[in-house]
C-alpha cells in the first residue's frame, strides 16, 4: 500500500502532479482551486524532481505556457475555475488543433460570469462539447473524490498522451476543498530529454538530428488538407468512443428507474438510492466517470429495463440531453438539480425521483 494521508482536493492534484512526473505547472489563482498552485510553491518540486512551477500573468498566458511545453513533448498541465477556463478556451482549441497533450483541471464554480465561489457543475456544456472554436473534444475525467482527484492525474497524462488530445479533469468545488484518506502513488521519475525524443520524436520539437523538422501547429490554409485534419481528428474521437468509456455502476441489475450523476452529484445521489431501496423502490445509479467519451452505449442497453431516467446535476440540466440522445426518446428523463452554487441534499434526489415515478 503507498502512502496514506488526509488531504484535500484541490493539495491532492498538486501532490499527484509530482509524483506522476509532471515537467511543467504554469497557473493563475482563482477560488475554489487556488490550493493547487499554492500547494505546488509549498513543496517546491523544482527541488527535488526539476518540475518548473509558474505563476503565470494570466489564464491566456498560463495556456499558451503549457502550449509552448506540450509542444516539446513535456507532461504540462494548468488548473483553474470556470471563469478562467473560459479565459483558456482559444488555448485549449490551439492544443487540440495542433495535437498536443496536456493537462487541465477546472474545479468549477457557480455562474454565469464571475457567478460565486460556490461549487457547482454548469460547466458539463463548456467541457464535453469542446469549450473553445472549431470541431474538437477535450478527454473529460469527472472524480467524485480525493482519491480519483489523485488517481485522474496519472490517467490524464496518460490518455493525453495516447491521443495526443488536452485532457480536462472536470472537478467542482466540493470535491476541491473536500478532505479524505487518499493512497498516494509511488514517486515517478521524470522523463529524461532522451527518453523524451524517444517517445515524441515524430511530432514534438525536441530538436532536428538525423530527421526531417517537426512543425507543431493548428493552422492550415489549404481547405481540402484542412478537412482531412478534420476527418482525422473524428476518427481519433471515435476511436476514444470505443476504447475509453469509463462508468460505474450500482445496484442496477434490477433496476426499475436509474439515476445518472457525476462527481459530487453522484455521492450524494449514491445516498439517496439507498434510501430509496430501503423503501423498497428498485433504483439504481449509473456514474460516468469520463464525460467524454460519454458512457451512451452503456445508457442505452439499461434503458431497456427501466421506466425513467433521473438525471442529478447541479446545473439547470446539462447532462440530461447527452442522457435523452442515448435513450432515443424510449423512455422518460427527467432533470434534478440546484444552481448558481448550492448543493442538493439526498432528500431532495429522493424526492425527485418519486416526482419522477408519479409522473411515469
Amino acid at each position: 500500500m503507498g502512502e496514506l494521508r488526509l488531504m484535500k482536493g484541490n493539495e491532492v492534484i498538486a501532490e499527484a502532479a509530482i509524483r506522476y512526473g509532471c515537467d511543467a505547472y504554469f497557473g493563475y489563482p482563482i477560488t475554489p482551486q487556488s490550493e493547487v498552485m499554492e500547494t505546488l510553491m509549498d513543496l517546491a518540486p523544482w527541488e527535488t524532481t526539476g518540475m518548473v512551477v509558474l505563476q503565470a500573468e494570466s489564464e491566456i498566458a498560463s495556456i499558451n505556457m503549457v502550449y509552448g511545453a506540450a509542444a516539446t513533448g513535456k507532461r504540462a498541465m494548468t488548473s483553474s475555475s470556470s471563469p478562467g477556463i473560459s479565459l483558456m478556451s482559444e488555448g485549449m482549441s490551439y492544443l487540440a488543433g495542433a495535437e498536443l497533450p496536456c493537462l487541465v483541471v477546472n474545479v468549477s464554480r457557480g455562474g454565469p460570469g464571475l457567478g460565486t465561489i460556490q461549487p457547482s457543475q454548469a460547466d458539463y456544456f463548456q467541457a464535453t462539447k469542446g469549450g473553445g472554436h472549431g470541431d474538437y473534444n477535450l478527454i473529460v475525467l469527472a472524480p467524485a473524490s480525493v482519491q480519483e482527484m489523485h488517481d485522474f492525474v496519472g490517467l490524464g497524462f496518460d490518455l493525453a498522451f495516447k491521443y495526443r488530445n488536452p485532457a480536462l479533469i472536470l472537478a467542482d468545488g466540493v470535491v476541491g476543498q473536500m478532505m479524505e484518506k487518499v493512497e498516494l502513488a509511488e514517486q515517478r521519475p521524470r522523463l529524461t530529454k532522451e527518453e523524451i525524443v524517444q517517445k515524441t520524436g515524430a511530432w514534438a520539437s525536441t530538436g532536428k538530428v538525423g530527421r526531417n523538422r517537426n512543425i507543431v501547429t493548428s493552422v492550415e490554409l489549404d481547405p481540402a488538407r484542412h478537412e482531412a485534419f478534420n476527418h482525422k481528428l473524428q476518427a481519433k474521437y471515435a476511436e476514444m468512443k470505443e476504447k475509453e468509456v469509463r462508468y460505474e455502476e450500482l445496484y442496477c441489475d434490477d433496476a426499475e428507474y436509474l439515476i445518472v450523476a457525476y462527481g459530487i452529484s453522484a455521492r450524494i445521489s449514491q445516498k439517496a438510492v439507498e434510501l430509496l431501496r430501503a423503501e423498497g423502490v428498485k433504483v439504481g445509479l449509473l456514474r460516468p466517470i469520463t464525460l467524454f467519451p460519454f458512457p451512451e452505449k452503456q445508457i442505452a442497453a439499461r434503458a431497456k429495463q427501466l421506466k425513467g431516467i433521473l438525471s442529478v446535476e447541479m446545473s439547470a440540466g446539462q447532462m440530461i440531453y447527452d442522457i435523452r440522445l442515448a435513450v432515443g426518446g424510449a423512455l422518460p428523463v427527467a432533470h434534478f438539480g440546484r444552481i448558481g452554487g448550492l448543493v442538493h441534499s439526498p432528500s431532495e434526489v429522493v424526492e425527485a425521483m418519486k416526482k419522477l415515478m408519479n409522473n411515469v
